[in-house]
């Protein structure tokens, strides 16, 4: 699912609930994991369990800037899921790999281009064996040449069956990948629907209007 919208109009309001950076006042969540139990908005060793599931790629990388590459994928495995430091290691130089980084293993985080630290941001997420991604704008902080490199790592994540929810301005990725398309107005959803419906007849005159120059 792809969340897309213009700025300041609450695109990021869908997602942030699902892995929560402050506790809820209200309402509850239900995760198709985990037996798709309901997480009441309760305190957060409730939310906590299902979070240890979902991946979080951030629009500016978060990565520890004190820790190399690899370390940066291991910390939370070790830490949180117990593993041993080898184990998380072979796990971290897998998903490297699948990122085109198994050459930067031990750089510092430091030198790595905008494009390289998003790919060690995805590849950390998925040393955690996620069953869910969220991706927060990953490509708005980057240069549009390197772009493509972190939509192509997220393409190919898609085609592999990773289910993702992804808050973008990258309307081609949106229209080529996404299963279902949301598009968010003055923080409420105004309309979704298909990549198909949604790029070629939306509904709503305000998504023809923000969709004005890829329809057709």
């Amino acid at each position: 699912m792809t969340i897309i919208g213009a700025s300041g109009s609450g695109k990021r309001a869908p997602a942030l609930p699902i892995n929560p950076p402050e506790d809820a006042d209200g309402g509850a969540h239900v995760w198709g994991f985990h037996g798709g139990r309901p997480s009441p908005a309760e305190p957060r060793p409730t939310v906590n369990r299902p979070r240890e599931k979902i991946g979080m790629v951030f629009q500016g990388f978060n990565l520890f800037n004190n820790m190399n590459v690899v370390d940066n994928c291991t910390l939370a495995p070790v830490t949180l899921k117990r593993m041993s430091k080898a184990e998380a290691e072979r796990v971290a130089l897998e998903h490297l790999d699948s990122v085109g980084l198994s050459d930067f293993t031990h750089a510092d985080v430091g030198t790595l281009s905008g494009g390289q630290k998003q790919r060690v941001a995805i590849a950390r997420a998925l040393c955690m064996q996620p069953d869910l991604m969220l991706f927060d704008e990953p490509t708005s902080a980057l240069d549009p040449e390197i772009v493509g490199e972190v939509l192509e790592v997220m393409r190919t994540l898609a085609a592999e069956g990773m289910t993702m929810v992804v808050v973008t301005h990258e309307m081609a990725f949106a229209r080529n990948v996404s299963d279902e398309v949301v598009f968010m107005d003055q923080g409420v959803i105004a309309e979704k629907g298909s990549p198909e419906k949604m790029f070629t007849a939306p509904e709503k005159p305000r998504t023809r209007e923000f969709l004005a120059r890829y329809l057709g």
